[in-house]
């Protein structure tokens, strides 16, 4: 997870990644995140809406994915992140 860059912060168990295309990724692991017991990873595609960091949504509605994916090694999170990158 870190070859892409673009973190736009750090929080206990969470990194959220904001790239010039105005899309980003929240990248968590916690007892509440799929996979998470298990030492893995979730991802949920974010859609940012101004230059603010904070004003941002989940977004179901990208090739990359219609939901949240869970359970990724960090290899997979890395595929992911360049795939968002790339949108």
């Amino acid at each position: 997870m870190s070859k892409v860059g673009h973190v736009i912060s750090r929080e206990l168990g969470r990194v959220k990644y904001r790239f010039p295309n105005n899309y980003g990724a929240s990248v968590i692991q916690n007892e509440m995140s799929y996979g998470g017991d298990k030492g893995l990873y979730e991802i949920a595609v974010l859609k940012f809406h101004s230059d603010d960091d904070e004003d941002w949504s989940i977004t179901y509605d990208t090739p990359v994915t219609d939901d949240v994916i869970g359970y990724l090694h960090p290899n997979k999170v890395d595929m992911y992140l360049l795939e968002i990158k790339a949108l």
